[in-house]
């Protein structure tokens, strides 16, 4: 139960604007009534009912303990960054009377809305459960202020006002509920429906699982001859996926990453991705790990397929923020190639916006690709496709798309560079991104290149 905090009375008393404009009229009477003696004595007579409703008001409303009317805000203390997560704030009347409530709430300064408000009308020892959603677009700690709550009765000429000590931090952390959304939709087979695609597994890995016997659609060049002769039957080689494979999510905090989408940076896009794709490899059954590099560190979190793994990474993606300076990718390659002793698989979550931007990375991604199956993952900029595909009223608008076909251009121009040299890669639009990254990391399973 959240404590009231005690106001003196005129603290508390807030007058409506039934009450001004009743005045403003009664004054306006007597205004007239200079001209119009008859009215006098109405004016006067307006004056004292308002003053008797007025009091009347106040003990209805103000002469009453602090307690009779009560409030609890409810909300998760973690929040899930980019999602809309719920808050509830419960209201208990026991004023013997219907009233009419207001509640304004202190938000974090991180949503920037000073004009909040909610209205409802409670009836005499009714109990009513505000409810409202809010989306974060950025990670940290979320402060939530007091809850004010402002009392009207059926003349409407007083406000009280309750203030309630709710104050709150929220962490808001990566996007567990779309973590949560793939989790469940994979228990219940139905992650088509998402849009993760389903992959015919080509060939065969090289992890030998069993022998058995062969039924009508086995491949007949897995026939195992020596266990044929042995039983008189046809006999197939049985393989199942590889597991145990090392991925590593390697997440660029340079400036490229600053970019807003929607609310959300780049960063955060990957951060989101970067944590349902764990889960989905933990799920296949390699081991995933972390990687996050900026101009002056890299931060490697060892890969792992333990229960905790989810955790950890989890708790590494929440505190990364991204940097002014453009980042290291040589001192990365660096790095990894004295961290990481078998060749993994790594998704790099960078961005390039231009050619010459490519050129300058070109060498240290061609490094690593030497070592370890490297795929790129950059953006699309949905603000220049928008441009693209609206029609030129007058010379500045020829211009302005022209520059835009030139950098979509361009990212079309680098996807074919990195496949020059045998670097993978995934453009994708940002709110796609999960899901292209699952269907690329299965792809890449089904096709035993991992």
């Amino acid at each position: 139960m959240s404590s009231t905090v005690k106001n003196n009375l005129y603290q508390q008393l807030f007058f409506s604007n039934r009450l001004y404009m009743g005045l403003g009229a009664n004054i306006l009477l007597f205004i007239i009534s200079f001209f119009v003696p008859g009215l006098y004595n109405v004016a006067i007579l307006i004056f004292v009912v308002l003053l008797v409703l007025l009091a009347l008001d106040m003990i209805l409303l103000v002469l009453r303990p602090a307690s009779i009317l009560q409030a609890v805000r409810t909300a998760s203390p973690r929040f899930s960054n980019g999602d809309e997560n719920d808050v509830l704030v419960t209201c208990t009347n026991r004023y013997p009377f219907p009233v009419f409530v207001t509640l304004v709430e202190e938000l974090p300064f991180q949503f920037q809305d000073r004009n909040f408000a909610m209205k409802a009308k409670l009836g005499a020892g009714e109990e009513y459960a505000f409810q409202y959603k809010l989306r974060p677009v950025e990670r940290g700690v979320y402060h939530f202020g007091y809850t004010y709550i402002f009392v009207q009765s059926a003349l409407g000429i007083v406000n009280r006002r309750f203030v309630f000590n709710t104050e709150q931090d929220v962490q808001v952390y990566p996007s567990f509920q779309q973590l949560r959304h793939f989790s469940l939709y994979s228990y219940m087979n139905r992650l088509n429906e998402m849009g993760v695609h389903k992959r015919r597994v080509i060939g065969h890995s090289m992890e030998f699982d069993h022998i058995k016997p062969y039924t009508k659609g086995d491949d007949v060049r897995m026939l195992n001859w020596k266990a044929t002769a042995r039983s008189g039957n046809l006999m197939v080689n049985n393989y199942v996926e590889e597991k145990s494979q090392q991925v590593y999510c390697v997440i660029d905090k340079g400036r490229t990453m600053k970019m807003p989408f929607d609310g959300l940076t780049l960063l955060d896009y990957a951060i989101n991705s970067s944590l349902v794709f764990s889960n989905v490899a933990l799920g296949k059954g390699d081991r995933a790990g972390l990687v996050t590099f900026n101009e002056s560190a890299v931060e490697v979190l060892p890969a792992s397929n333990k229960k905790v793994q989810l955790n950890k990474i989890l708790e590494q993606l929440y505190a990364q923020e991204t940097q002014w300076k453009e980042s290291d990718l040589e001192a990365l390659s660096v790095q990894l190639r004295s961290h990481l002793s078998q060749r993994s698989l790594l998704i790099l979550f960078t961005n390039f916006e231009s050619m010459s931007s490519l050129q300058r990375q070109l060498p240290y991604l061609r490094r690593l690709a030497k070592y370890h199956l490297v795929l790129v993952v950059f953006f699309e900029n949905t603000e220049l496709k928008r441009i693209t595909e609206q029609e030129a009223v007058d010379v500045e608008a020829i211009y302005k798309q022209t520059i835009a076909q030139k950098f979509a251009y361009d990212k079309k121009l680098i996807v074919k560079e990195l496949a020059k040299y045998g670097i993978m890669s995934l453009l994708s639009t940002p709110e796609h991104l999960t899901l292209n990254v699952v269907n690329k990391y299965l792809e890449l399973k089904a096709r035993t290149l991992i």
